[in-house]
């Protein structure tokens, strides 16, 4: 696994065009997994401070309470339709809860403001596997980028 600022220094080109899909909208799905070990899909944010990569959640959210009993996620960038659509960014791994009230709260005031609650859930989001698919230059073929700990990032191009 690997934090935010990890990534970026092993693959530095991929992480400028994976923060520049998760920054291009607002909004983004997450998928939890449930009780039952049924995939859940829920919208969220996301922000960076600190060299790492956070997602906030309301108070007893269902994303927040499957992340707290099993903490694997599965994080897709917002997207757009063609012919805009630019690419999709994906990255997968495994979200740590901060509980520190000081910690969050100066975590969340990175983005200028305080939590929405004082109860709001705070996750780290740790890296396993970061991807972008997108079109080639001449868009006629679509273009994996994949990135994981270690292994550094390959290229796979189909038609």
């Amino acid at each position: 696994m690997a934090r935010w600022d990890e990534f970026e220094a092993e693959a530095p080109q991929l992480a400028v065009t994976v923060r520049a899909r998760l920054d291009a909208g607002v909004h983004k799905t997450i998928a939890t997994l449930r009780k039952d070990g049924s995939p859940r899909i829920s919208g969220i944010e996301t922000f960076w401070a600190g060299g790492d990569l956070w997602t906030g959640s309301m108070p007893r959210a269902r994303k927040a309470t499957d992340l707290q009993r099993d903490p694997r996620f599965a994080l897709h960038s917002a997207s757009t339709d063609p012919p805009e659509w630019d690419g999709d960014a994906k990255l997968s791994g495994v979200a740590e809860e901060l509980t520190d009230p000081e910690r969050r709260l100066e975590l969340f005031r990175t983005r200028g403001s305080d939590p929405p609650s004082p109860e709001s859930h705070l996750f780290r989001l740790e890296l396993l596997e970061v991807a972008t698919v997108g079109l080639s230059e001449g868009g006629d073929r679509l273009v994996v980028r994949h990135w994981a700990p270690g292994r550094g990032v390959t290229t796979i191009e189909r038609e």
